[in-house]
């Protein structure tokens, strides 16, 4: 592949001595700064793990049982 022009200009500052342009770049350069928008399928499971955890086949309808004293 062809080197552009602005990476000709790059290696020619470093040959005649002076510093290197890319060494001025942030460490944030190569970190993935995008927000997810929708949730992974690891996270949709996890969601739904404990949804349904106090439901009992017994109570089908809803209803429970209170003693009061």
């Amino acid at each position: 592949m062809a080197k552009s022009s602005a990476k000709k200009v790059r290696d020619k500052a470093v040959r005649e001595g002076t510093r290197n342009p890319e060494c001025n770049r942030s460490p944030f350069v190569f970190s993935d700064m995008r927000t997810r928008k929708t949730k992974t399928k690891k996270d949709q499971l996890y969601r739904n793990k404990y949804k349904n955890r106090h439901s009992d086949e017994s109570r089908i309808d809803g209803s429970f049982y209170v003693l009061f004293y």
